[in-house]
């Protein structure tokens, strides 16, 4: 459903020159969660934004379902995939309440039932009718996210792009978000392609994982091997898997 192959992506020229992603290559079947994870400065959101059309300048192959994309993309491409933002704050006009920033993109791509829609892609996210009445501040986190997702899936699209879904969320609003998503994609039978630094909320929604270092793309697993052949991954990846389990330790006092 979703092909990358050979994406490359500089800034700037001469000795400014910013190499940001380097020939990254992988495939996400549909009905299928495939995670990138690194740390900051990895590349993994810049390979997300070629792929939602919001960077232009890139060179190599980007397919959906089988038809190669350019740089400038169409309304269909739009209505297939749709592109979740980290900060659900900023992605959500403040001064528009919740059932115009449902009823927007339904309106430009000229879908008609608009009230239905809304009803339905609340109720899909698990949140009350009642609140699209309300303002983007008068929402927590974790329902500004909900209704992040609502305004993609009200489209009714094929591809989700998650960059960092759970960030900014508390651990409780974390792990409802994180079974919304594994519910809603198992309902639909969507493909999710999830940018996170969190490697455990990459295993938990994803069933491969592509590790990002310095642009590249180092290592791809089943992210259930991250923790069954440890002995199979590659060098930064172990120290990620170290990283990610050292902490959980610390934390729990284990």
């Amino acid at each position: 459903m979703l092909t990358v192959k050979d994406l490359d992506v500089s800034y700037g020229d001469g000795p400014n020159k910013n190499h940001a992603v380097r020939m990254v290559s992988f495939r996400c079947g549909r009905g299928v969660s495939f995670g990138l994870v690194g740390e900051s400065g990895s590349g993994k959101s810049t390979v997300l934004h070629c792929i939602s059309g919001l960077i232009a300048k890139w060179s190599g192959t980007i397919m959906v379902d089988g038809k190669s994309q350019s740089p400038r993309r169409d309304r269909t491409f739009y209505k297939n995939v749709q592109l979740v933002f980290q900060d659900s704050n900023a992605a959500l006009h403040p001064r528009h309440i919740v059932e115009t920033l449902l009823a927007e993109p339904v309106m430009i791509h000229k879908l008609g039932d608009v009230d239905r829609r809304v009803r339905v892609a609340l109720a899909e996210v698990g949140l009350k009718d009642s609140i699209r009445y309300r303002f983007p501040h008068q929402l927590s986190g974790g329902q500004r996210q909900r209704v992040g997702l609502a305004r993609a899936l009200i489209l009714k699209p094929r591809i989700l792009l998650l960059d960092e879904p759970t960030a900014g969320l508390d651990m409780v609003a974390q792990s409802n978000i994180i079974k919304l998503l594994n519910d809603l994609r198992r309902t639909y039978g969507l493909s999710y392609l999830i940018v996170s630094h969190d490697l455990a909320v990459i295993a938990e929604l994803c069933e491969w994982v592509g590790v990002m270092k310095r642009g590249q793309l180092t290592d791809t697993q089943l992210s259930e091997h991250l923790v069954t052949r440890k002995q199979n991954l590659a060098p930064y990846t172990r120290k990620l898997v170290d990283a990610a389990s050292n902490y959980v330790k610390r934390n729990l006092g284990t």
